[in-house]
């Protein structure tokens, strides 16, 4: 029988702590990255903003302020990203510009014309092109009547210009800072994959858990050893989804393309395994029951079922760095087991046994090294 690290072992608690800190700072250091691009670009564009005042003080000089608000709205986690938030927030800054300052000049009563314009440019921000800068939209539309409106049509109309005119620059500086040090989030990504990893093969430690005792577990203790997977799986899709986007209009995708690969492979080989995770779940907590007459497994098979899947869990959470050899061992005892209790009996109460062993195989494939020889023995 293979012997199984125990998860009492101190190193396994100092290992998990270690993950812990790297998966935090991971996911935190995104926000120091965008934060200081987001810094470095309302700078240059507050510089660039009063380069363009000597060349046209008016309407800029007295709106310089617009030109960081467009840094900032242009600054984001993607490079490519930041361009279509800059064309989306422009779009959305013209068209309510536009909606005021028309109400503007046809309605005579100030409240009225700020009433009918909030719900013209609310109706307005809910056009899809928009999308995520569709609140420019009202926000445009309430500066250019309370700040431009105040000065008089004339004021009004430089008043567009300048407030268009800075953003868009600003917006222009942002983008070009992201495209310059453009933002590659695999951080993030990968401590969403490792929190799936630790969440897959924590679910698979509990199902052994309740396999090593004595009597199948009741409904309600199964219970209590299901974890919440679907959470971490979606984190992990999002991670890895917005990774893969960050590549566009990105110079440092190519010099990471392995790592990139890496990635993409280790993501499709953990949604496999929730798969079968998913699918032992199911199994057993409907299957392997105190309350069920024929059970699944039963006393002679619960053991090693237990085995196979606490050496699945050691795969699975140790990654290419795991020693295969003992979940292989505990896969055949398990099958061996499997073949002499059909060989006393009918054999179809162990159809969802059979399955099992399956699922089993099949995620130790899905987890197979990326260093393993396709045509490992050992699997044998």
């Amino acid at each position: 029988m293979p012997t199984l690290r125990s998860s009492s072992d101190p190193w396994t608690a100092v290992r998990d702590r270690a993950a812990g800190a790297r998966r935090f700072f991971a996911t935190h250091q995104p926000a120091w990255s965008i934060s200081l691009r987001t810094g470095i670009a309302a700078g240059l564009a507050w510089w660039a903003a009063w380069l363009l005042t000597l060349v046209a003080p008016d309407p800029f000089a007295e709106y310089r302020y617009y030109a960081p608000l467009g840094a900032v709205v242009a600054t984001s986690s993607t490079a490519s990203r930041s361009v279509g938030q800059s064309l989306r927030a422009t779009l959305a800054i013209v068209v309510g510009a536009g909606v005021a300052a028309g109400l503007d000049r046809l309605l005579p009563i100030d409240t009225l014309t700020i009433a009918v314009t909030v719900i013209a440019a609310s109706l307005l921000s809910s056009w899809r092109t928009l999308g995520d800068m569709s609140q420019w939209t009202v926000t445009s539309a309430l500066f250019v009547l309370v700040i431009g409106g105040s000065q008089g049509a004339q004021g009004q109309s430089d008043y567009i210009i300048g407030f268009l005119g800075l953003v868009v620059l600003g917006a222009a500086v942002g983008v070009l800072v992201n495209l310059v040090a453009p933002p590659l989030p695999l951080g993030p990504s990968e401590a969403a994959l490792d929190q799936l990893r630790d969440v897959l093969a924590d679910q698979l430690e509990a199902l052994a858990g309740g396999l090593h005792g004595d009597r199948a577990p009741r409904a309600d203790e199964w219970e209590e050893r299901r974890r919440a997977v679907e959470p971490a799986v979606e984190g992990a899709r999002q991670a890895v989804d917005h990774a893969r986007e960050a590549q566009q209009l990105n110079i440092r995708a190519r010099r990471n393309r392995e790592r990139l690969q890496r990635q993409q492979n280790r993501s499709e080989r953990l949604l496999m395994t929730t798969s079968v995770v998913t699918d032992l779940v199911r199994i057993l907590t409907e299957g392997e029951r105190e309350d069920v007459d024929n059970q699944v497994l039963g006393a002679h098979l619960r053991h090693p079922a237990g085995e196979a899947l606490s050496a699945l869990a050691v795969v699975v959470r140790d990654g290419d760095d795991a020693d295969r050899a003992p979940a292989y061992e505990a896969v055949h005892a398990l099958r061996t087991a499997l073949a002499h209790e059909r060989s006393h009996g009918t054999g179809d109460d162990y159809l969802a046994a059979g399955a099992m062993v399956l699922d089993i195989e099949r995620a130790l494939e899905a987890n197979r090294s990326t260093r393993e020889p396709a045509d490992d023995e050992s699997a044998g």
